[in-house]
């Protein structure tokens, strides 16, 4: 399935040259709340590569206090659109959890597949606290 909000556009030749642009953003990138699609973790499963700053987020967001439907939700609700028509429903707002669990799960694969952590996880945050002691003492 093609992402349609960015490869896409309608034209309106009853304008002629009269035109606009018109960013519309229906939410298709999110897919349907009800099928999951595997193939999207291929870089994941292949390369077993992930930072460390980025893994301690994806836990982070699946904790029952900071759960990333709920985040989500919060940001939509800033949307003044949202009232009227909302961009994401409850279904897919729980999908976000679920394909986050997906997503730690295969980097929990990852690890058992690797004898060392450091194989799978880069430590960024590690690089760059020294990246900025060593532009202070200098």
């Amino acid at each position: 399935s093609c992402n349609m909000d960015r490869h896409h556009y309608e034209t309106f030749e009853k304008f002629g040259n009269d035109t606009f642009l018109i960013h519309f953003d229906n939410g298709r990138a999110f897919g349907r709340h009800s099928n999951d699609e595997p193939s999207i973790l291929a870089p994941l499963v292949q390369c077993c590569r992930v930072r460390r700053s980025t893994l301690l987020r994806l836990h982070l967001l699946s904790l029952q206090s900071y759960r990333m439907s709920d985040v989500m939700r919060a940001s939509l609700s800033q949307d003044p659109l949202a009232v009227v028509a909302p961009l994401l429903t409850e279904q897919h707002l729980s999908a976000l959890d679920r394909r986050l669990e997906t997503v730690i799960k295969t980097i929990h694969d990852c690890l058992q597949q690797h004898q060392h952590h450091s194989d799978v996880i880069h430590d960024d945050i590690v690089a760059n606290q020294q990246s900025g002691l060593s532009s202070v003492t200098s």
